[in-house]
């Protein structure tokens, strides 16, 4: 009977520490617990009359006709991987133009501008969206004398 027991102990003991198995992890990165990852995340929209450097300069809402230009301003963090937002600008609710800019991890600031004309004058918007076209931010802004 004991030597049953002795047997009985050796072969679990055998099993348990010699045969490789699933169940055990292998390193120690294995007993963490898996990071979530991270959401794209817009943390600045705005639009503003010029850039410096990377900075929005003079944000507003209203802008002149004589300043012939307007520029959105974007900035995310985090940013999990490499990918692209676009900028919809539209004029009246009618696009005008669509701008793709890459953005890069582990944060990234960007703008898109434009130029206008006399006949610019009026309600404006943009809608900055991420890669699926999933809207992030409705900037809205108009041209006046």
């Amino acid at each position: 009977m004991r030597i049953k027991s002795y047997t009985y102990i050796i072969l679990m003991l055998f099993i348990l520490f010699l045969s490789p198995s699933e169940l055990y992890p292998q390193n120690k990165k294995d007993l963490l617990p898996k990071a979530s990852p991270q959401k794209l995340a817009l943390v600045c929209a705005t639009m503003c009359e010029g850039m410096n450097g990377l900075l929005p300069f003079n944000k507003a809402i209203i802008f002149s006709i004589n300043k012939g230009k307007v520029y959105c301003f974007t900035s995310f963090n985090p940013v999990p991987e490499k990918t692209f937002i676009l900028h919809y600008w539209y004029y009246r609710d009618k696009l005008i133009t669509r701008i793709k800019l890459h953005i890069k991890p582990p944060r990234w600031s960007t703008y898109s501008s434009i130029k206008f004309r006399e006949a610019d004058k009026g309600p404006w918007r943009v809608e900055v969206a991420d890669k699926n076209g999933n809207i992030l931010k409705t900037l809205r802004f108009s041209i006046t004398d």
